[in-house]
């Protein structure tokens, strides 16, 4: 377990991991911040979905997906490999603008993640996973994360409207809601860590 550190010690979030990934909506540890306003979560909302390396990630995905032939109805080659390409966008920026914008927005939630930044790891990782049903609100008090769980929740819910017959109704959707509540948990404990893994293994280099 890593030993906890002072206030002084902590590391700082950078806007980007390893120059690529996106990480604009992490807040280091010990810094306080004003509400974010209806304009800066649109803002959260549209750098983390049409980022390029957004992009990136939507193109490795289907690539992955069209290897597996996860959907034999979408067929083989280029074809198939763009039906795979054009949902899996759909579903990532579906997905960032309910949980970034829409449901913040109605809710009044922070869509940001606010890095602990002190204690063991086990503590942090369990802070970094249980932020997936506890953020704040925009006075900075603890609510239940509804932009997360409700959000991802309606964004499986609409990707019944463009998925074949075979990869709709209610099991499958809530797999594809599992699925994502997984990945933001997963998503949540690398930012709570890369201000750490940047210090100690690049030197602060990213």
């Amino acid at each position: 377990m890593a030993a906890p550190q002072s206030p002084g010690t902590t590391r700082r979030q950078t806007k980007r991991i390893l120059y690529i990934i996106p990480n604009f909506r992490s807040v280091s540890a010990d810094i306080k911040l004003q509400p974010t306003t209806t304009r800066e979560k649109f803002g959260i909302f549209t750098g983390d979905s049409f980022d390029y390396s957004a992009f990136a990630e939507v193109a490795i995905l289907s690539g992955v997906a069209d290897l597996q032939n996860s959907d034999p109805s979408f067929g083989g080659g280029f074809p198939g490999y763009a039906n795979y390409y054009w949902r899996s966008f759909i579903d990532n920026t579906d997905g960032n603008l309910m949980t970034e914008f829409v449901f913040p927005y109605l809710t009044r939630e922070d869509p940001r993640y606010y890095t602990l930044g002190h204690g063991s790891v086990l503590r942090r990782a369990a802070y970094a996973l249980s932020m997936i049903v506890i953020t704040r609100n925009n006075k900075g008090n603890p609510t239940p994360n509804f932009s997360e769980v409700l959000g991802n929740g309606v964004a499986a819910s609409v990707s019944n409207l463009y998925y074949p017959s075979t990869d709709q109704g209610l099991e499958k959707t809530g797999k594809r809601w599992a699925l994502q509540m997984g990945i933001d948990g997963l998503s949540n404990t690398v930012k709570e860590f890369w201000p750490d893994i940047n210090h100690t293994l690049f030197h602060d280099l990213y």
